[in-house]
């Protein structure tokens, strides 16, 4: 890397990149955010427990990501499509009778 002398001028904005074939990381929330067990819970206001059932064993299932410590994740649209799911069973079922 070489030195700049007082003629150059680096923009403030601009930093060096060391490895200019990759691409700069950009910081931006994620639109689709990974939920905790105890968040999707509190949004089906139902147990914790529950929620770890309906993960692995217990129908419905509930879809869930397992990150590489064991935790259990869960995209917040998939936790909405589950829930719009369930509504659209029930009413089917309402008119059935």
């Amino acid at each position: 890397m070489r030195g700049f002398t007082n003629s150059e001028q680096v923009p403030e904005e601009s930093s060096p990149n060391p490895d200019p074939a990759r691409k700069p990381i950009t910081r931006h929330p994620h639109p689709d955010p990974l939920l905790t067990a105890e968040e999707v819970a509190d949004r089906l206001r139902v147990s914790t427990d529950w929620v770890w059932d309906h993960s692995s064993r217990k129908k419905p299932y509930l879809p869930a990501i397992r990150m590489s410590d064991g935790a259990l994740r869960y995209r917040s649209s998939r936790i909405e499509a589950f829930i719009e799911e369930g509504e659209r069973l029930s009413s089917m079922g309402r008119r059935a009778s």
